[in-house]
């Protein structure tokens, strides 16, 4: 399997995308004025600490105050003792009291009404290695399942390492020399000392360290030997890429390349469109089926339904051919989407447990490029698939997107035929409660084509009823389900 890599840079936007086979797989996006906050450290001041949670509410400078489980918070003894053992157990009012100052980490990004998650147990990442500043031991990426290699890179580990904490050997690393891994262990100790040192110094609410911008985070987590090119159409990113990567990872440096034709980088391989087509709520199966993904706060439910596909065998066939289509078609989604937390998928009904077997493991298989650590239990009688996957930024439709002013959220509006009973109501209260002389109704236009056709007896009727004239009056601002009755 070849990978490529397509970088496109705005001047307050960069964008980029990951391709397999020439399909796009992932999409990432970073605006300058929302920059992802995961992976930053930052010096907080405890505001709440709340007993019945649990947890604390910090303040690290952000609009919303970040949340601070006590399972995330480290204990002095666990420094020496524990590595990194959660607190879970001890009380919160024994870990933090208000106002006490703390350094923590951001493991996800504040999404919709919920600020950032923190966590104590802070970890600094590089190109092969992970530093646990607060922890202990080695452990080695699950992704490296070559155990010769898995062997070789504990060994090297073991030798080098002298100093506190622990460390993880990243799914890059595999194949990595011994002096690439002590040069990486030399930087993340050295940068861990000032960030340490910084965090001593410096005020709450402020930003300590930041992680790296999305185009060198690329690079660093990213670009792998199957990568056969990363292009990139800016030549002032193309040239900071360079440095980066000449600087941590040269081998990978001649396969970062300047797009400097005419045709937007994002056009290749219809990037542009796939962006379009991940935004909308149904996804077309090539065999006629469909999936109907729905994203809501708690959850998000994906649903598989066979369309015009109707098989050559029988019934039971037909649905296990589309289940076993759309378990490929949605662990690409899940990706593209970038959807996280709990996600339900309800795949059509098999009667067979063989088929169920085989459509849970082709979505674990399909799943498995997946950079995004995910979980999948087995599948019920129902044929419902719940899955987790690793949330840490927003998905594609919260960066891109916002609730619709006109349903706010919800996916539906009132009818017309609704509407014109709310005002004919609205109608009855004014006239008990004010003289006038008229009514003003200003509504859609859809609604008022209703109001003097199909309601237009109700509508004489209320006239009768006040004994006073309604005059409608078309607005080509207004919403369907919006109106206003105005007495004069």
């Amino acid at each position: 399997m070849s990978e490529e890599i397509l970088v496109n840079v705005n001047p307050r936007e960069t964008r980029a995308a990951l391709l397999e086979n020439g399909v796009v797989q992932e999409v990432f996006i970073e605006r300058d004025s929302r920059r992802g906050l995961t992976g930053n450290v930052y010096k907080g001041r405890v505001r709440r600490v709340l007993p019945g949670m649990q947890a604390a509410f910090v303040d690290i400078g952000l609009e919303r105050t970040a949340f601070l489980h006590a399972s995330d918070i480290l204990r002095a003894e666990e420094v020496v003792a524990e590595g990194l053992e959660p607190a879970a157990e001890v009380g919160i009012r024994d870990l933090l009291v208000e106002g006490q100052e703390i350094l923590v980490q951001v493991v996800k990004d504040p999404l919709g009404s919920k600020g950032a998650r923190l966590t104590t147990f802070v970890t600094i990442p590089s190109r092969y290695l992970v530093y646990l500043p607060f922890g202990s031991g080695i452990g080695v990426s699950a992704r490296i399942d070559e155990e010769t290699e898995r062997a070789r890179l504990r060994d090297i580990m073991a030798d080098i390492v002298t100093g506190p904490g622990g460390w993880i050997v990243r799914t890059a690393a595999e194949g990595a020399p011994r002096d690439a891994l002590r040069a990486d262990m030399i930087f993340l100790c050295r940068l861990w000392e000032a960030v340490s040192r910084q965090g001593r110094t410096a005020a709450p609410g402020t930003l300590v360290h930041a992680d790296l911008d999305l185009s060198l985070r690329l690079l660093r987590d990213l670009l792998a030997p199957r990568v056969e090119r990363v292009r990139v159409d800016d030549a002032d990113a193309y040239a900071r890429m360079k440095r980066f990567a000449t600087t941590f990872i040269p081998e990978m440096a001649p396969k970062i390349e300047m797009y400097a034709e005419a045709r937007p980088i994002f056009d290749l391989h219809g990037v542009e469109d796939e962006i379009v087509r991940a935004l909308e709520r149904k996804v077309p199966l090539k065999s006629g089926g469909y999936l109907v993904i729905d994203q809501t706060e708690a959850m998000t439910t994906i649903d598989v339904n066979t369309g015009a596909y109707v098989g050559h065998r029988n019934l039971e066939e037909t649905i296990f051919r589309t289940n076993l289509e759309a378990a490929q078609a949605i662990a690409r989604q899940v990706r593209l989407r970038n959807l996280g937390g709990i996600i339900i998928v309800d795949f059509i009904d098999m009667e067979e447990e063989e088929h169920r077997e085989q459509v849970l493991a082709a979505l674990e298989r399909a799943l498995q490029g997946d950079h995004a650590r995910n979980q999948i239990t087995e599948v019920s009688r129902l044929g419902l698939v719940e899955m987790t996957r690793k949330r840490t930024r927003e998905s594609l439709e919260h960066v891109l997107c916002h609730a619709c002013p006109s349903c706010r959220g919800r996916g539906s509006v009132k009818t017309p035929e609704t509407v014109c009973y709310e005002i004919f109501r609205d109608i009855l209260r004014q006239a008990r409660q004010f003289d006038f002389q008229e009514l003003l109704v200003l509504a859609h236009a859809e609604v008022l084509d209703l109001l003097v056709d199909e309601e237009a007896a109700g509508l004489a009727e209320l006239e009768s009823l006040t004994g006073k004239p309604i005059r409608l009056q078309a607005e080509s601002g207004y919403s369907h389900d919006q109106y206003d009755v105005v007495p004069i």
